[in-house]
C-alpha cells in the first residue's frame, strides 16, 4: 500500500498515507453492497444466487460502465476492514448463496486475501469467484492462488485503439492475454458439481460493443487459439448506452440482432464452449440499488 503496484497501471501512491491512485481507492476497503445475486451466468447464479460483494473503485474506467456510480474516483461505498469483510462472506455463506462472488475486487487484493484467510478458517466452505475486467497484474493474481477457485475475467478488447479509448488502457490486450493464461495455471479446466454448478475454472465473459464486430471476432479467436477447452466464454449482449451521444456517438446504440447472430455463429464454428444472451438481457433492470446492503453487522 505504500507505493502501490497492484495493477498493470503501476501509479506507486502511498495509499497507506490516504493517497488515490488511478482507480480511486485508499487503503481503506469499501463495499457498495453485498448480497444474493441472480444475474450471473446459470452455473454461478443456481438457484439461490452468487453471494455477491461489489467493491466500489476500479482500476478500468470504462465510458460505459454499467457500475459507473460505484467505479469511478468517487463512488460510493461502505468502509469496512478486514473483520468485518471475513464476517460477510460467512454472511452469504449463511443466506444460502452458492458462492462468494467478489466484483471488481484486484485493487483490494490484499485486504481481501487476508479476508478470505480469516473466513476459511471460522468455516468459509463455498467456492470463491473473482470477478475481473480482465485487466489484472500477474503479481497481484499470485496473492491469491489457493484462495480462488473460479475466475470470472471480461476479456473485453483486441484492438489497442477501442481499448484505449473506451477504458484508458492501451495495453489490455496484452495484460488480459497473460492474466487469462495465469487464471488458467491456477484454476484448471473447468469443474462442475452435481447441480451444473461451476466449482473451479475460468470463465470468460466478452461483452459485445456496438460496431465493434469484428474486434469482437478477433477475440473469440484468441480465445479459442490460445485456451481452447480450457475455459468457458460467456458472450454477452447486455450493452446499454447511457449519454454517449456527445462524446462516444458510436456507441449510442444497442447491438443489433445481426450483429450479436453473427458473432454466436463465430462462437460455434470456433468450438467455444459456454453461454450465450437472450434479448432481455438488454436493459438496466439488472443493475442494483447501491445502498450498503449487506454491510452491517447482522443481528
Amino acid at each position: 500500500m505504500e507505493g502501490c503496484m497492484l495493477c498493470p497501471r503501476r501509479c506507486g501512491v502511498d495509499r497507506a498515507a490516504g493517497q488515490r491512485g488511478f482507480c480511486g481507492a485508499d487503503n481503506t476497503v469499501h463495499v457498495a453492497r453485498a448480497a444474493l445475486h441472480q444475474w450471473e451466468e446459470p452455473c454461478l447464479s443456481g438457484t439461490r444466487g452468487a453471494g455477491t460483494v461489489f467493491f466500489s473503485h476500479c482500476t478500468l474506467g470504462c465510458v460505459y460502465c454499467q457500475n459507473r456510480a460505484i467505479s469511478g474516483r468517487q463512488g460510493s461505498g461502505v468502509p469496512v476492514d478486514e473483520a468485518r469483510l471475513a464476517a460477510i462472506f460467512l454472511d452469504l455463506q449463511r443466506q444460502g448463496a452458492h458462492n462468494i462472488d467478489l466484483v471488481t475486487p484486484g485493487h483490494y487484493a490484499p485486504h481481501i486475501a487476508r479476508a478470505l484467510g480469516r473466513a476459511k478458517a471460522d468455516g468459509l466452505q463455498i467456492p470463491v469467484v473473482y470477478n475481473c475486467g480482465g485487466y489484472e497484474a500477474l503479481e497481484t493474481l499470485r496473492l491469491l492462488d489457493g484462495l480462488v477457485d473460479v475466475y470470472l475475467p471480461d476479456f473485453k478488447y483486441y484492438s489497442s485503439y477501442y481499448a484505449a479509448r473506451y477504458s484508458g488502457a492501451d495495453d489490455y490486450f496484452e495484460v488480459a492475454s497473460d492474466a487469462v493464461a495465469e487464471m488458467v495455471r491456477q484454476a484448471g479446466a473447468p469443474v462442475f458439481d452435481g447441480e451444473g454448478l461451476l466449482v473451479r475454472g475460468v470463465l470468460v465473459r466478452h461483452l459485445m460493443l456496438p460496431g465493434l464486430a469484428g474486434d469482437t471476432a478477433q477475440v473469440l479467436r484468441h480465445l479459442a487459439g490460445r485456451f481452447g477447452d480450457r475455459i468457458l466464454v460467456s458472450l454477452m449482449r447486455q450493452y446499454t448506452p447511457f449519454g454517449m451521444e456527445r462524446d462516444y456517438p458510436e456507441l449510442d446504440r444497442t447491438l443489433t440482432e445481426r450483429e450479436y447472430a453473427d458473432a454466436v455463429e463465430i462462437f460455434q464454428d470456433l468450438g467455444l464452449a459456454g453461454y450465450l444472451q437472450e434479448g432481455e438481457a438488454i436493459g438496466e433492470s439488472f443493475i442494483p440499488t447501491w445502498d450498503g446492503t449487506g454491510t452491517a453487522p447482522s443481528c
